[in-house]
């Protein structure tokens, strides 16, 4: 007599991020990353070829942080619905199409627009990696995976600057400012193969139907406020930039309200409420936009400086900042062997060690900028630089795990998404605020004087940041 089992079914097993998975993700998460800041070097080059003047310049960097700002919520969601490898493969093909389009621009106006749809492409990518690792691992492996992706953020972004210069200087087959673009396409290509063959597609198991009017309001939420930063200033702050500025907490707020509201109905929202409240996004993102804030001001006023103060060219300029992304990746390893056992504080004493820093180039700037030759200075400007740089690879690796913690893994993407968003601003704003205290200082005091005033506000900010950070919990 045959016997029939009654047991349930076993579930299929959870699907593991290899290490060639992982990898692959970190590759793409460094394009989209990367890519913020790889063009501030090019830009003069830009100008000179395609007659491109200042404010259409301010557009070039402009518009892809405001539609990757503006869309990466949505890329989330979308992750969650449809699977999130297909969407960052997606998402790669319409980055390395866009980069091809930025490389074989012939007007200042086709570069924007390839801009623009490379930052939307970048929104769809960006937070399937996050969320990839929220689905795909957990415990030891969880921490470790999150340590290397925050690592790869901000190595991206330190080292974006150096290998743009570098390729602008290389001339790559006479194609000067055009193969910070181009190199994106065969690297893509890879990257794309890599993902397909060795990254679990995940999904939400409860995916949410759209949320058309919450996309809209946040896409206009984000364009009234990153369009006035990161344009206003090379404009002149013209009217439309303050109608901006005064119409975006109208929106934000609308967009709020249409978020509670749908929550409350039973809806699922673009961005659900009860998500910002968890613990960790509620005590951890202030302190994360507060050290991207800094962290994007300072490249740029530390670019323009070292250029436009000490004549260094872009490749001189990017390698002065080598001991900050060296020490920035050295460090970047620590912070999370350190969190298992000291949870939050990891980044309360990352950030202590970046105010050290920060004080002590205060000091070396304000005393010998304009007293020695400029190889001489870029040496004095080092050990203050490394330790800035040690502090910051230090604390963000350990505070991107701590935001996205209690995240669960069916809302991995939208989490992500979330907090990506968050990034975008705060870069957008620290640029904007530092830069426009730099730029408003120098005419004054001088490059070196306004340089030094400048990192004295962000050393402000840092301190202030450190008493936030000792909310944390891991």
């Amino acid at each position: 007599m045959t016997q029939i089992s009654t047991a349930p079914p076993q579930a299929p097993p959870a699907p593991v991020l290899s290490g060639a998975g992982l990898f692959a993700v970190l590759l793409a998460t460094t394009l989209s990353t990367m890519d913020a800041f790889i063009v501030n070097v090019a830009l003069p080059s830009i100008g000179a070829e395609l007659g491109a003047d200042p404010a259409a310049l301010e557009l070039v960097v402009a518009g892809y942080a405001t539609s990757y700002a503006a869309l990466m919520v949505l890329g989330g969601r979308l992750g969650d619905a449809h699977g999130r490898r297909r969407m960052m493969v997606l998402g790669l093909i319409g980055f390395g199409a866009a980069s091809l389009l930025c490389g074989l621009a012939v007007s200042p106006a086709m570069l924007v627009a390839a801009r623009v749809a490379q930052g939307a492409a970048a929104a769809l990518l960006l937070p399937q990696g996050m969320a990839t690792i929220q689905a795909t691992t957990s415990g030891p492996q969880r921490a470790r995976a999150m340590g290397l992706f925050g690592a790869t953020v901000g190595l991206a972004l330190a080292f974006g600057q150096i290998l743009g210069g570098l390729l602008v200087a290389a001339d790559v087959a006479g194609t000067g400012w055009r193969a910070a673009f181009l190199i994106n396409v065969p690297v893509v290509a890879v990257a794309a193969v890599l993902l397909v063959r060795s990254v679990p597609d995940t999904r939400s198991e409860r995916p949410a139907p759209p949320d058309p009017l919450g996309a809209l309001l946040l896409g206009a939420a984000m364009v009234l406020l990153l369009a006035p930063l990161t344009e206003g200033r090379a404009a002149g702050w013209p009217a439309w930039s303050w109608i901006c500025l005064a119409a975006f907490p109208v929106a934000a707020g609308a967009f709020l309200a249409t978020q509670r509201r749908a929550e409350r109905s039973g809806r699922v929202p673009l961005l659900p409420p009860s998500l910002l409240a968890l613990p960790g996004m509620r005590r951890g993102v202030p302190v994360m936009m507060l050290s991207m804030a800094g962290f994007s001001g300072f490249l740029f006023t530390a670019a323009v400086s070292l250029q436009n103060g000490l004549g260094l060219g872009p490749v001189a300029a990017g390698c002065a900042l080598v001991p900050y992304a060296l020490a920035f990746f050295a460090s970047s390893t620590l912070g999370p062997r350190l969190a298992p056992r000291l949870g939050g504080r990891a980044v309360t004493i990352g950030i202590g060690v970046q105010v050290a820093g920060l004080v002590s180039l205060v000091w070396t700037v304000a005393s010998s900028w304009s007293t020695a030759a400029p190889a001489t200075t870029v040496l004095w400007l080092a050990p203050s630089l490394a330790v800035v740089g040690f502090g910051q690879g230090m604390h963000l690796p350990v505070l991107f795990r701590v935001v996205l913690a209690d995240v669960p893994p069916e809302r991995a993407g939208v989490g992500s998404g979330a907090m990506g968003t968050s990034q975008q601003i705060a870069m957008a704003s620290g640029l904007a605020l530092l830069g426009a205290l730099f730029l408003h200082l120098e005419p004054g005091l001088g490059i070196g004087e306004a340089f030094a005033w400048t990192i004295a506000a962000q050393t402000l900010s840092a301190a202030v940041n450190l008493g936030l950070s000792l909310r944390l919990r891991d």
